[in-house]
C-alpha cells in the first residue's frame, strides 16, 4: 500500500470520527434539573396553572434550556415538567423565568 493511499484512509477515518462525535453531541438528550430538594420561596418560585399541569417558575441555575426537564416536589410527591419557554435575566445572569408543562408518564 502506498503512503498516499494510507494517508487518504487515515484522513477518512479521522473525518468519520469527528463527524460521529459532533452528531452524537447534537442528538444528546435534554438535561434534567432537579429542584426537588430546593426550598420553595427561597430557591425558586412556582406559580401553577391548570391544576399543576402548567406553571411559571423563577429560579437560579445555569444551563437550563428549552425542552429540558425540571423536577419539583410537592409534599412527598415529585413531578417532572418540561421547559416550554425560558428567558434569562440580565442581572443576575443565572436567574431565569420559564413556562413549564407537566410531563405525564404513560
Amino acid at each position: 500500500m502506498s503512503y498516499s493511499r494510507l494517508s487518504i484512509n487515515f484522513n477518512s477515518i479521522v473525518s468519520s470520527i469527528v463527524h460521529f462525535v459532533f452528531n452524537k453531541a447534537k442528538l444528546q438528550k435534554h438535561k434534567i434539573h432537579d429542584y426537588s430538594d430546593a426550598e420553595y420561596g427561597k430557591d425558586y418560585m412556582f406559580e401553577s396553572a391548570e391544576n399543576y399541569n402548567q406553571g411559571c417558575m423563577t429560579a437560579r441555575g445555569k444551563g437550563v434550556k428549552k425542552d429540558d426537564y425540571i423536577i419539583l416536589r410537592n409534599g412527598s410527591e415529585s413531578y417532572r415538567y418540561q421547559v416550554k419557554e425560558i428567558d434569562y435575566y440580565s442581572n443576575p445572569a443565572d436567574m431565569w423565568m420559564a413556562l413549564l408543562q407537566k410531563v405525564t408518564d404513560n
